[in-house]
């Protein structure tokens, strides 16, 4: 191949990758409780050092780079703006802090605490799944024990009767990864917070930490960049097949 189109190819891919993450970020920026991702692009060795067939550092024609690659989406973990929503099964967590929650037999952490109530009085989120106690248990509402309401220390309290929320987390922010549905999987088992670690805020959202101008200025820049490899590309096609025809003809 080419160099110049090698090169210019590799940028596109690079570009087109980061288009998707900010395309996925735009699309979230109502639902309560995302986090932002984002590309990380390095350098690339050129393809013959990527197949091992020349040694990086050589400084040979086989040795020249090979553009950017992204090289992995990494997720901002940074706190979304709190809103107050005034609904009464809608909850934040504060600061590092998660709600642990089951699907299918298999405990996640998210940070979405737009709660609903089922007509047994099961607390699940959004997309159905139950909502934990710091005993691993299901949070129950009693459909006729009255009025209910989360504490400040995120507990469910009913009647006199509290329940805490199963409030947790991860060892690491690297040990979380993306499941889908605003739900993560820890690499490692989640700590429990201390009491004196337990906040939360009820009828409060954390909503999204996608700042849509942000994004938005950040999508016209990958969207040109994108645009400058593909015409890089297409211009070197055509010089080559120039040249081509020029060898050709003589």
């Amino acid at each position: 191949m080419n160099y110049g189109i090698y090169i210019s190819a590799e940028g596109a891919m690079a570009q087109q990758t980061r288009l998707e993450v900010i395309s996925n970020n735009l699309a979230n920026v109502q639902t309560a409780g995302f986090k932002r991702d984002l590309a990380i692009a390095q350098s690339r060795y050129a393809e013959e050092v990527q197949r091992g067939h020349q040694i990086p550092g050589m400084g040979g024609i086989d040795d020249l780079g090979g553009g950017v690659m992204t090289r992995e989406t990494v997720t901002d973990f940074g706190p979304g703006p709190l809103n107050n929503t005034g609904v009464g099964s809608d909850v934040a967590a504060i600061g590092d802090a998660f709600f642990l929650v089951n699907r299918d037999g298999q405990n996640y952490l998210t940070k979405a605490g737009n709660f609903q109530v089922t007509s047994n009085g099961t607390l699940v989120t959004q997309e159905g799944d139950a909502v934990l106690a710091e005993d691993g248990e299901s949070i129950v509402i009693d459909p006729n024990g009255g009025p209910w309401q989360y504490t400040a220390d995120g507990a469910v309290l009913q009647a006199g009767a509290r329940r805490n929320l199963a409030l947790v987390r991860p060892m690491s922010l690297g040990d979380l990864v993306k499941q889908g549905d605003n739900l993560y999987q820890s690499l490692t088992p989640p700590v429990a917070l201390s009491p004196a670690e337990r906040k939360v805020a009820p009828e409060h959202l954390e909503m999204s930490s996608v700042k849509p101008a942000y994004e938005m200025l950040e999508m016209i820049t990958t969207s040109r960049a994108f645009e400058a490899n593909a015409n890089l590309i297409r211009t070197q096609d055509q010089l080559y097949g120039t040249l081509l025809s020029r060898v050709l003809k003589a």
